[in-house]
Parts: C-alpha cells; sequence; structure tokens
C-alpha cells in the first residue's frame, strides 16, 4: 500500500507527500533525514488517503500539491 500524507509543524506549515511506510516517513521528517523539512519541526500527520499503487498516490500529492491553497487543504483535512 501507498499513502498520501499531510503534515502540519508549530507553524501551521503543511507538507504533503507519498510513502509506503507511515511511520518511518514520519520519524523521518522529525529527525532531519528530509531536506525539505529539516529543522522545520517537530510534524504531526494530520490526514493520510491510502491507495493500492505510488502512480495514484502521487497523483494526489500532485493534485494537491497544484492547488496551492492552505485553506483548501485544512477543508480536506478537517471534513
Amino acid at each position: 500500500m501507498y499513502y498520501l500524507y499531510i503534515l502540519r509543524n508549530k507553524e501551521n506549515s503543511f507538507y504533503i507527500g507519498t510513502t509506503n511506510n507511515l511511520d518511518r516517513r514520519l520519524q523521518q521528517h522529525n529527525t532531519n533525514q528530509s531536506n525539505y523539512t529539516k529543522n522545520r519541526g517537530p510534524w504531526e500527520l494530520v490526514f493520510s488517503e491510502e491507495f493500492s499503487n505510488r502512480s495514484d498516490a502521487m497523483k494526489r500529492e500532485y493534485y494537491l500539491k497544484s492547488l496551492k491553497s492552505k485553506t483548501v487543504l485544512q477543508k480536506i483535512i478537517y471534513s
């Protein structure tokens, strides 16, 4: 299984990504092993969706990133 995930940090910034292991990936973000999120944590997982293949998870990731809207992300997360 593959997952689309959304993380949020203490400044209320969001990070969108995909992975096949949510626990490992969250740990990587919180231990500064990911360049973009390095030194911007701590991060918490606020949303995830499960997909049967990597391609579908990445399509969803690209779509959400293309929206470039924190308001839309919050609606997805909290609905």
